[in-house]
Order: C-alpha cells, then sequence, then structure tokens
C-alpha cells in the first residue's frame, strides 16, 4: 500500500495506532514560573508536574517546556480576535492540553472571557485533555467534526506534521517518480517502489527537477486541510507552527533522504519500521506548499518567520521580565525553557510560524519584525 496509507494507520487505526492507543505519548514535563498576574493558575496547572525536565512520554512540545510559550502566543492570538471582532478559539491537535489552559489563563488575565474549541483525533489526548481543562467548565468544548463556518482564531501545534504523506523517489537510471509503498515480507515490513500515480508525479514535477535517486515527501493531506480550512474560515486567522522549510530548503539537493523521522522515548531516528504503532512518526512541512494552497483557496498569507523571531515580536521578553526575580531556581529553569525556544541550535530556527487568514487588514505584531513570507 501507499506509505502515507500504512502512515494513517500506524498512526491513527482505531486501538492499535500510535494516536488512537494508550501509549504515554507527551512528556508531563512543565516549567512552573509564570507571570505573576497569573500565578495561581501556573500552581493549578503544574502541580503534577515535573519540573526538571521530561522523563515519560515519547517528545515535549514547547507548551509543555513553560507556559510561557501559551502566554506568549495568547497575545497574538488576542490582536486576532480583537480584528475579527470574535472570543472564539478553535485548537486542532490539543496534545496535553497545556496549550489551552496556558492561553486561557492568559486571555483571562488580560480581561478577556474566551470560549475555547478543540478537535482532537485521539481519544487517550482527549482524557487527558478534558481532565487538565475541567476547571474551565462549559468554556472549552471538544468538536467531532470541522464547524460550518467560524470566525475567531485557530491554532494548530505540531498538527501539519503529524499528517500521513506521500513518499516519493526519482529513480535511478531514468526521469522517473516512483511512489514509495510498504509491503509485508511475512516477518515485517520494507518499502516497495513503483511508477508514482499521475498526481503525484506531477506534484513532484512541479516542485523539484530530476535529482537521480532523490527521495523526499508531499503532504497532499496537509494541502487538502488547508483547502478546507478555506471553505469554513468565515473571518480570522490560522497561526500555524511547525517545524519546516520554504520550498527551496525543503527540496534542496543535499536533503537526499528527505525528512521522514520518528520518535521513541526521546529518540529521534528515520527508521519507520522500527516500532510500528507505538512510535510517532513525522515529516517536516513544505510552507510554500502550505502557502500556495491557502492563496489559491482564497485566503491570504499574513506573516512567515522563525518561532524565536514570532515569539520575541509577541512579546517573550515582557513576560520574562514580570517573573519572580527572587526565586532564582525557578527563573533558572524557565531561562532554560525559554533558551530551547529562542535557540537557532534547538527549536527557535527549525520551527516556523505562518499566518493564514480572511478579513484581517492589519499587520499581525508577531510578524512586525523578520517576517520571511518573500522567501516563500
Amino acid at each position: 500500500m501507499p506509505f502515507s496509507q500504512w502512515m494513517h494507520h500506524v498512526l491513527y487505526a482505531p486501538g492499535l495506532g500510535y494516536y488512537a492507543a494508550g501509549s504515554v505519548k507527551l512528556a508531563e514535563a512543565t516549567v512552573a514560573s509564570q507571570p505573576r498576574e497569573s500565578q495561581s493558575d501556573a500552581n493549578d496547572s503544574n502541580s503534577n508536574s515535573n519540573p526538571r525536565g521530561a522523563i515519560s512520554g515519547d517528545f515535549v512540545t514547547a507548551p509543555q517546556l513553560t507556559p510561557l510559550f501559551g502566554y506568549t502566543l495568547a497575545r497574538q492570538v488576542l490582536e486576532v480576535l480583537q480584528q475579527a471582532d470574535s472570543t472564539d478559539i478553535l485548537e486542532f491537535g490539543a496534545g496535553s492540553g497545556a496549550l489551552a489552559h496556558s492561553v486561557l489563563s492568559a486571555l483571562d488575565s488580560l480581561g478577556v472571557t474566551a470560549n475555547y474549541f478543540i478537535l482532537e483525533v485521539s481519544a487517550d489526548l482527549k482524557l487527558r485533555q478534558q481532565q487538565l481543562l475541567a476547571p474551565w467548565g462549559k468554556r472549552v468544548v471538544w468538536l467531532d467534526q470541522t464547524p460550518s463556518q467560524f470566525t475567531g482564531c485557530i491554532l494548530a501545534n505540531e498538527v501539519l506534521d503529524a499528517m500521513p504523506v506521500e513518499l516519493f523517489t526519482w529513480s535511478e537510471h531514468e526521469d522517473q517518480v516512483l511512489q514509495r509503498g510498504v509491503v509485508s515480507d511475512g516477518e515485517g515490513f520494507q518499502y516497495q517502489d513503483r511508477p508514482a500515480p499521475k498526481a503525484l508525479e506531477q506534484a513532484v514535477r512541479a516542485r523539484m527537477p530530476y535529482l537521480t535517486g532523490y527521495r523526499s515527501e508531499i503532504n497532499l493531506q496537509a494541502e487538502a486541510w488547508v483547502r478546507d480550512l478555506a471553505t469554513w474560515l468565515t473571518k480570522g486567522a490560522a497561526l500555524l507552527i511547525d517545524y519546516g522549510f520554504p520550498r527551496h530548503e525543503f527540496f534542496h539537493p543535499q536533503r537526499q533522504r528527505g525528512t521522514l523521522m520518528c520518535h521513541i522515548q526521546h529518540r529521534a531516528h528515520d527508521d519507520a519500521f522500527l516500532a510500528p504503532g507505538l512510535q510517532d512518526i513525522t515529516a517536516h512541512v513544505d510552507f510554500t506548499a502550505i502557502a500556495d494552497t491557502a492563496f489559491t483557496a482564497g485566503l491570504e498569507v499574513l506573516g512567515y518567520t522563525s518561532q524565536s523571531r514570532f515569539l520575541l515580536n509577541s512579546g517573550l521578553p515582557d513576560l520574562l521580565n514580570k517573573l519572580d526575580q527572587t526565586d532564582v531556581k525557578a527563573l533558572a529553569q524557565t531561562h532554560g525553557a525559554v533558551q530551547k525556544l529562542l535557540s537557532e541550535a534547538e527549536m527557535g530556527e527549525l520551527f516556523k510560524v505562518m499566518a493564514l487568514s480572511r478579513g484581517l487588514d492589519q499587520t499581525l505584531s508577531g510578524f512586525s519584525r523578520g517576517d520571511r513570507s518573500a522567501q516563500l
């Protein structure tokens, strides 16, 4: 079967897939320090956390490193809500619920009572979210499908990278695009190539030149997700946060093995067959493809920049200054987490932020400096 179909099964098959089974996926760790004006919310959310760092699960996401990520993002969310004249937020794939809790807490501290909707495909993670977010009561609602129309702010943190991708390779001896599929050898799985379907071949040829033996991925499902978004986003913006590159970097000749990556117990590797159903499988995002799809579907790209620049533009230094400077230990832990978010050697440069919008006509502060939209 095509790798995209196989990836869908090992990630989402009911009861067996990585996101559908009960294994611990996300580490419990977050950092307890919060801006002074909302310390009570921080205490509520972190009573069972491990402030020394992630020791469980397979990976840790930005909202778990420190609540300051969500508090900073909330400032951008507020701008979108104000421009859209809405108090509604919709998050796709809410993970542990840490981001939702931080964003709601931050908005409350700013005098904004928001409604928070979550669309989650993992029953395991949904239960975890419901436990963490129970104190918010009816202000948090879980949806079974996308709304028919929506006005407000949409959040998708590390969502596109988890969508099943098509694998392709250029043949060794001729200018031919091959689709990489998966077969069973009786004891496990292995790759098998065949001539690519016409739609996949056309997509590949439109994005890169022939390079002998080159293999990579195309995330057609992410592009379909953006087209669907354009059918129900009435007014507002979607903030997409994920690791990836513009196309000229994504299909760089030196990246000849693609970007497919797996995570298990905080180990990253590229063997998709190592532990099917027990490990996460992801691929980096081609942000040029996302932007092109959005534009064709009638959405506007309001901004595209690195996570580091976005967080700095959105006021992370100001929030750091509001922390209790006398709690040296907590302050050191927070600064360590923030360093991971901002460092070019860690998440600061690899992760990008893109805003797709409809009906907004003002620049968002997160992209006020260092906007890279022209590089797409």
